[in-house]
């Protein structure tokens, strides 16, 4: 097996592991602070907008490589695990439906950043 073939494995593994925390996020068992962390997660991970924009050389990926891993983990750890084996389940089955295109929480992603784009340049002009 080459390099290849294991990155393209890792991302595969990658994108149903998203898909599940997506699915354990609707799950009623999932508690509500464990639902917050899996949105932010997955919301971060299908946004147009990185903390650190892509072009920039090297720290452009570092937050993809970083981030995500760890709020992955993060929410895993805080969804009950029985909850996260039947998403699983459901992720990797491939007969399943493909996950709804959501405009609604596209559009508040991209609202949220907005946000805090202003926000942090309101912060800067009244401290500076």
């Amino acid at each position: 097996m080459t390099r290849i073939d294991a990155w393209k494995r890792r991302a595969r593994r990658l994108k149903t592991e998203l898909y599940a925390l997506y699915l354990a996020y609707r799950d009623p068992r999932t508690p509500w602070y464990a639902k917050v962390v899996a949105a932010c997660v997955v919301g971060y991970a299908f946004s147009p907008l990185d903390l650190i924009p892509d072009p920039i050389p090297v720290l452009g990926y570092l937050d993809d490589l970083i981030l995500l891993p760890l709020g992955i983990a993060l929410a895993i750890r805080l969804i009950p695990a029985e909850v996260m084996i039947g998403a699983r389940a459901q992720a990797s089955d491939p007969d399943r439906p493909r996950a709804p295109a959501n405009r609604v929480a596209a559009v508040l992603i991209v609202v949220a950043w907005i946000a805090l784009a202003a926000f942090s340049i309101w912060l800067v002009s009244r401290y500076l």
